[in-house]
């Protein structure tokens, strides 16, 4: 498999104190994408850290945070 043909769909979301949401990065496996989103969380920093799919049948499959 090369870059080219990797699919990442599952995407950690960081959203800060003013509701800001940022990609933290994204992953090819939900359980990948969690693993990371828990460490983060437990540094006992007020963001929220979420995982989320990107929508791979929706309109181009694109990334709800572009």
């Amino acid at each position: 498999m090369n870059d080219s043909t990797v699919t990442l769909p599952w995407l950690v979301i960081r959203q800060d104190d003013n509701g800001n949401r940022y990609r933290v990065g994204r992953y090819a496996t939900r359980a990948e994408a969690q693993k990371i989103a828990d460490s983060l969380d437990s540094r006992g920093h007020k963001q929220l850290y979420w995982v989320q799919r990107i929508d791979q049948n929706g309109p181009g499959g694109e990334d709800p945070l572009g």
